[in-house]
């Protein structure tokens, strides 16, 4: 039985736990101190409530973040320099330069792994393929609800209650929107870590009043030619700002723990 620790009880950490597959069993929870008795309560005290990963005293076979870019820069250090495999769902905390280097180091002095899950987009397969012969440019553009849209940032650039077709109200590179709208634009980062990088990936962010489904768009050019993704993904039904997809991935990736498959 394969062991892992998640990182966060929100939404997403909770699908991802309801879909765990056949060997692989939660052994840590890292948590806010207000989630512990709802955590106790669910796992009827076989799962271990943590409020930091150093808490643990055993070694886990996969660390998987499912919380939020702040819980990243909180806890991702402490977690590879103990030589740990950490699997990142929210990408855009490494929009940060030096916690992405941070990690890098930390990764390579103490032998840990960082692991970059794919999210709510794919073909990064492809995309980190076609960096190796050279990117010409990299563009993406997200489409959400305005239902998706609220909380963020977005509420101040555009009228989310008055918008009547889609309409782009940011333009800028993947740390701009990585780093401005934390909970909605990990995939940007995630393209920018396997093609240009944060600062040459081009973004593009839209609220759709006649959706209520998560759009992704990608298109690359480079020395191999050039391909275009369109991806039309279900929201979770807990959380509109969080895609289906993104939480099956951190799926997947506990998967290939047990069925011999490869971790990105």
């Amino acid at each position: 039985m394969k062991k892992i620790m998640m990182i966060g009880y929100g939404a997403m950490a909770k699908e991802v736990l309801a879909r765990l597959p056949e060997g692989v069993a939660v052994g840590w929870i890292v948590a806010r101190e207000t989630h512990h008795a709802e955590i106790d309560a669910a796992f009827a005290g076989q799962v271990l409530a943590l409020t930091h990963p150093d808490q643990c005293t055993e070694q886990p076979d996969l660390v998987l973040e499912c919380a939020s870019q702040q819980a990243v820069a909180e806890f991702g250090e402490a977690i590879v320099k103990r030589g740990w495999r950490l699997a990142v769902i929210s990408t855009g905390a490494l929009a940060d330069a030096a916690l992405q280097l941070r990690l890098q180091q930390a990764c390579t002095r103490y032998h840990g792994r960082l692991i970059v899950l794919s999210g709510a987009v794919a073909g990064m397969d492809g995309l980190a393929s076609a960096r190796e012969g050279g990117l010409d440019s990299v563009t993406y553009q997200s489409s959400k609800s305005p239902a998706s849209w609220r909380g963020s940032p977005a509420e101040k650039l555009i009228n989310l209650d008055a918008v009547s077709e889609a309409q782009v109200f940011f333009e800028g590179s993947a740390r701009e929107a990585a780093s401005m709208f934390p909970a909605n634009a990990n995939v940007a980062a995630t393209i920018a870590l396997h093609g240009l990088g944060m600062d040459a990936t081009r973004v593009r962010l839209q609220v759709d009043p006649h959706t209520q489904r998560n759009t992704h768009r990608l298109q690359v050019c480079g020395q191999f030619g050039e391909f275009q993704i369109e991806l039309c993904g279900n929201p979770l039904a807990s959380n509109p700002k969080t895609s289906t997809l993104a939480a099956l991935s951190a799926v997947q990736a506990c998967r290939s723990l047990v069925d011999g498959g490869f971790i990105a």
